[in-house]
């Protein structure tokens, strides 16, 4: 019998290659676009549509999120009891979405009571009506819930940031005043329904053991012209204006933390920079053995925590950093902060420290393909752009390639001091 040596640490393997089970398209009657992930042993399915329906596309404040988070509550077939009732009787689970750009509705489901709840679903996405008593309790509820997080300096930079970065009348900067619950209504929650919640604006992700009477279904409930509209008019493209003066600052007298925001408006994942760009964030604060963590967690002991990342947004992105740490340390924080930048732009990054960041984003990439739901959410993140599959692969390439030189020319190209925004909420 052969035993393990618990001395001797396993041998370490790189990720030469990773496989993908890639999405296929399928049209529905209707021209929707259906892509399907079938993978996975478990009788199991999970059906999302998916429509550009998120902030970027609302006439106001609160209108996407509040239509999507009440498609749930009633419909003129349904109420919100019968639905949940209907949805739960067959151990099934809808969930609701929204995002700066998209929005999204969800069936969880095992295969064989697919027939059954998609009818809930196809109710839910037709036939929403916004009930009155209904809307009145959500509205309630969450200006409650803005209240409570409007006393948080962390809720107070991460609003003002994108105002900051954005402008106050880009739609990723507009932000959620307390007048703007007073003004929203059933007929603004109608029309942006009406005009958005269509066959038109909809896309279906399928992932799991997909069998072969799924498509016929989908075809049965969400094939038909029942519920086209108008042709979507896009947005009219908005400049994006950031502010001019550097240091800002939101000034909460009875604070004990600050919070800390510094960052700029960068691109979006279609950028040639963005995935080398991703393994230098890494490297600085981008997971817990990052540099920033390193030093102002484990070194200094300002924070609990801290990070900075890089989002992608449809029509735009950008970059930032984010903490909390004690008023006392504030401004000794945010040196240490500018020290660790200028560091990645005046030095090269040890080979050890590099190799150690391409292994773990090689392993949490891995990770973020296993199963039939996560390579659809993977599958989503290169849809969303028009993007191949060939992402994937020049991503695998990048982290395996780039040089420590060209990270520290990156540095010196996007870690600008004097082109990022710094605000702090609190006390500095």
């Amino acid at each position: 019998m052969h035993t393990i040596d618990r001395k001797i640490s396993p041998s370490f393997k790189t990720v030469e290659k990773i496989e993908m089970i890639r999405a296929t398209e399928k049209r529905l009657n209707n021209k929707i676009p259906v892509y399907s992930i079938n993978a996975g042993t478990q009788e199991l399915i999970k059906v999302e549509f998916l429509f550009e329906a998120g902030m970027f596309q609302q006439k106001m404040p609160l209108q996407a999120t509040t239509v999507n988070s009440m498609l749930e509550e009633g419909t003129s077939k349904m109420t919100a009891a019968q639905i949940a009732d209907a949805v739960d009787f067959y151990g099934a689970f809808l969930e609701v979405g929204v995002s700066q750009d998209n929005a999204s509705v969800v069936l969880y489901t095992l295969n064989k009571h697919l027939k059954a709840t998609l009818p809930v679903v196809e109710d839910v996405i037709k036939n929403a009506i916004f009930p009155e008593e209904e809307l009145s309790v959500h509205l309630t509820n969450k200006k409650q819930k803005f209240h409570v997080n409007n006393q948080k300096v962390a809720t107070l930079a991460r609003k003002r940031f994108t105002e900051l970065i954005f402008g106050e009348k880009h739609p990723y900067g507009i932000n959620v005043h307390e007048s703007d619950f007073e003004k929203i209504n059933r007929e603004c929650l109608n029309s942006f329904y009406k005009s958005f919640y269509r066959s038109n604006n909809c896309k279906i992700v399928l992932a799991g053991k997909i069998n072969e009477d799924v498509f016929p279904l989908l075809n049965d409930y969400f094939g038909g012209n029942d519920w086209s509209a108008e042709a979507i008019q896009k947005p009219k493209p908005v400049k994006i204006v950031s502010n001019t003066e550097r240091e800002q600052m939101i000034y909460k007298e009875d604070a004990l933390q600050s919070a800390i925001r510094i960052g700029k408006v960068l691109f979006n994942k279609t950028h040639p920079d963005f995935q080398s760009l991703q393994i230098l964030n890494t490297v600085f604060g981008g997971y817990f053995g990052s540099r920033l963590m390193s030093n102002i967690r484990e070194d200094k002991g300002y924070t609990y925590g801290i990070g900075s990342g890089i989002a992608s947004l449809q029509n735009s992105g950008y970059f930032f950093i984010s903490t909390e740490v004690g008023v006392d340390v504030c401004k000794n924080a945010i040196n240490e902060i500018y020290i660790e930048m200028d560091r990645l732009r005046n030095e090269t990054i040890p080979e050890d420290e590099l190799q150690l960041v391409k292994n773990y984003l090689l392993g949490t990439f891995l990770r973020s393909v296993d199963g039939p739901f996560a390579m659809a959410e993977r599958f989503k993140g290169i849809l969303e752009y028009n993007l191949s599959y060939n992402y994937f692969d020049d991503y695998i390439a990048t982290i395996k390639g780039v040089s420590a030189s060209q990270l520290r020319d990156l540095a010196n190209t996007y870690f600008d001091k004097e082109s990022m925004i710094e605000l702090v909420a609190g006390k500095k």
